[in-house]
């Protein structure tokens, strides 16, 4: 059964960095594309990051492009998300997702519990 579980949330003051980890467990030899995806209290799920499975191409929302880095570690069956130059409008609980590199969360498979990243000002 494939699992994602997601780690290095906390709190954090605006203009600080955090790197977010996803590991994911249950594949043999797949190596699909991963996104990243946040959801902020009262407000809509939201496409944050992708990579593709090689780790060569990568997407990103407007609102976090050149602050944050998406990639992986295929050896290691992990992606990551350094999020540089936190804003509290970052807040939001992450979620680590697989199985496209699509903005649309209907197109992933499977998904993680989350972790929260809270930005103080």
């Amino acid at each position: 059964q494939v699992k994602l579980v997601e780690s290095g949330g906390g709190l954090v003051q605006a203009g600080d960095l955090l790197t977010l980890s996803c590991v994911a467990s249950g594949w043999i030899s797949r190596k699909p594309p991963r996104g990243w995806f946040r959801k902020a209290p009262g407000l809509a799920r939201e496409f944050v990051a992708a990579i593709n499975w090689s780790g060569d191409s990568t997407n990103y929302a407007d609102s976090v492009r050149g602050r944050f880095t998406i990639s992986r570690d295929n050896a290691k069956n992990t992606v990551y998300l350094q999020m540089n130059s936190l804003k509290p409008e970052d807040t939001a609980i992450y979620y680590c997702a697989a199985g496209s590199v699509s903005k649309f969360s209907r197109f992933y498979d499977y998904w993680g519990q989350g972790t929260q990243v809270t930005v103080s000002s």
